[in-house]
């Protein structure tokens, strides 16, 4: 599948239910249709995550992939992943990325990985990624095998 390099690409763990809850948070309100996603165990996230020098392992932040494959391609992490999304989508969620950028980076971080730290516990797991409604499907980059341990 080619990706234009306009679309950000969530990168979010796949077997974590806040993880897919926020994905179908993104998915209602993406009027647009600008973002597309993979979960991070996939070959696909393995790939893009290796070109930034990151882990495939770490599954305790989402990514947002910015111009990919180009030359300028940026990868955001944690609460600036948060942010773009909410700026990329309709009505009030952006005011609240305006909100949140008023936040120090080292506390938004902060706030994140508390969160993250937790979410497993709070909002359960899956045993593997739930596949997406077939309406979303030309949206998920991920359909390769899964990489990396899904635990």
């Amino acid at each position: 599948m080619t990706v234009p390099a306009d679309n950000p690409i969530l990168l979010y763990d796949g077997v974590c239910g806040l993880c897919n809850r926020l994905l179908q948070f993104v998915l209602k309100r993406d009027c647009n249709d600008r973002f597309r996603f993979a979960s991070l165990q996939s070959t696909f996230a393995t790939r893009v995550l290796g070109r930034h020098g990151v882990s495939p392992t770490d599954l305790d932040t989402m990514y947002v992939v910015l111009d990919f494959g180009q030359p300028g391609e940026r990868l955001l992490s944690r609460s600036d992943a948060g942010l773009l999304i909410l700026r990329e989508l309709k009505g009030l969620w952006k005011v609240g990325a305006i909100l949140g950028s008023g936040i120090p980076h080292g506390i938004r971080n902060w706030l994140y990985n508390r969160v993250a730290r937790n979410r497993y516990s709070v909002f359960g797991k899956f045993d593997a990624c739930p596949l997406p409604d077939p309406k979303h499907s030309n949206k998920f980059l991920d359909g390769e095998q899964p990489a990396g341990n899904s635990e």
